[in-house]
């Protein structure tokens, strides 16, 4: 299967958005290359902005020019942005209610070799958690390009999560709807439900259940905040029991948001697939998710167990 970074993609929606609409510009904080928004560096070099080492000054500065009537992306590595400059975000954007794009990087294990400071799990947590904050993790470059191209009209402050690994493209005819979730594989035994990378690891698990008998309905979900309710607790009330899956930390994660949900609306066993309480640490991104339980051999395992273990839940 062919596969590409979601970095490029967004790269390319960037300046698809650019060409459409005037008042986008680009903050970067040293990083246009690596977060590929070099490609709008390239198409409209006055359009970019070269922040430097200041991830701080960077979001800052950016609500202050949506202030004044532009509409600022933002990119740097997720470990800085938002992990270093979260306060500005909450203050200077979030409570102004700022249209600011938060383009978070090399999120989540993926980064592989630059290790624990820079594999960001935390990210989820900290975004989803912040007043008229919308949160995206696309899956794969395809959605990502997608992504870019609707949130070059969107006028509320975004963070949209982008891993740093080529994953495959396998979302070639779906359309990108804000606040949509997708069931891509209908299935009444179980709900696996996936953000980011891991949802093409959901199907290849769907797969393999189905060959012992078991039906999964696989249910991607790209915008974490605002969550599609209806679509997860129709899902949800089909199969009785409910797996979700995401390459950060389940504390307060989307798995913690799908359990809110549940929680409040139709409380049924869930059980969440991530990091657990743990930093990341250096090697290949193949042998970090085998590491942390997130390839699809071991959440096949992990999915057979819950099932086994948890009867379906009928209301």
């Amino acid at each position: 299967m062919e596969r590409e970074s979601m970095r490029v993609g967004f790269g390319r929606g960037l300046v698809s958005i650019g060409h459409q609409v005037d008042n986008v510009i680009v903050l970067s904080a040293d990083l246009a290359e690596s977060t590929q928004v070099s490609l709008f560096q390239e198409a409209f070099p006055e359009r970019y902005i070269e922040v430097g080492v200041a991830e701080q000054n960077l979001v800052t500065a950016a609500s202050g020019l949506a202030r004044a009537g532009k509409h600022p992306f933002t990119a740097s590595y997720a470990a800085f942005s938002p992990g270093r400059n979260w306060e500005q975000i909450r203050t200077t954007i979030c409570l102004n209610n700022q249209p600011v794009v938060i383009i978070g990087s090399h999120a989540g294990l993926t980064v592989g070799p630059d290790g624990a400071t820079h594999q960001m799990l935390e990210d989820v947590a900290l975004m989803r958690s912040l007043p008229n904050m919308t949160v995206i993790a696309p899956g794969d470059s395809l959605e990502a390009k997608r992504v870019a191209e609707f949130l070059g009209e969107y006028q509320s402050p975004a963070y949209v999560r982008l891993c740093r690994d080529k994953t495959p493209l396998f979302l070639t005819d779906m359309p990108f709807e804000h606040g949509k979730a997708r069931v891509l594989r209908e299935g009444s035994d179980v709900a696996l439900l996936g953000t980011g990378i891991m949802t093409h690891s959901l199907l290849e698990v769907a797969d393999e259940l189905a060959k012992d008998g078991v039906m999964a309905e696989v249910v991607h979900v790209p915008t974490i905040k605002p969550l599609d309710e209806e679509t997860i607790l129709q899902t949800a009330h089909k199969c009785g029991r409910v797996v979700t899956a995401e390459e950060g930390q389940i504390a307060a994660g989307f798995g913690g948001a799908v359990a809110e949900l549940l929680s409040e609306k139709l409380p049924m066993p869930i059980k969440r697939l991530g990091v657990k309480d743990r930093f990341g640490q250096s090697g290949t991104a193949a042998e970090l998710l085998d590491e942390y339980g997130l390839t699809p051999e071991y959440m096949l395992g992990a999915v057979r167990d819950f099932i086994q273990a948890m009867p379906k839940y009928h209301q």
